[in-house]
């Protein structure tokens, strides 16, 4: 079974920057974060693939940035110029070869305005 282990999230003024780690138990073809907010479904943030090939959300182009270390399994997401609407839970998503998926637990990021 796959292991998901967030790290990162809190609470920060509107503007500001926070930076969010998963690191998996094994090696993933694709990783990636997704949010949700109180009422809404889950969406999509931003994924990377091993081969380092990434996917925006079109609401955070430009200010959120995937990387990944593929020698240590972990996903980052470094999060500039941070929105009120950004604040949701945000989850840790991974994909191994046979694209199966498995979750992180969330980890709360809120934007004070």
């Amino acid at each position: 079974q796959v292991q998901l282990m967030e790290s990162g999230g809190g609470l920060v003024q509107a503007g500001g920057s926070l930076r969010l780690s998963c690191a998996a138990s094994g090696n993933m073809f694709r990783m990636g974060w997704y949010r949700q907010a109180p009422g809404k479904q889950r969406e999509l943030v931003a994924t990377i693939t091993i081969g380092g090939s990434t996917n925006y959300a079109d609401s955070v182009k430009g200010r959120f940035t995937i990387s990944r270390d593929n020698a240590k399994n972990t996903v980052y997401l470094q999060m500039n110029s941070l929105k009120p609407e950004d604040t949701a839970v945000y989850y840790c998503n991974a994909e191994n070869w046979s694209l199966n998926r498995y979750w992180g637990q969330g980890t709360q990021v809120t934007v004070s305005s």
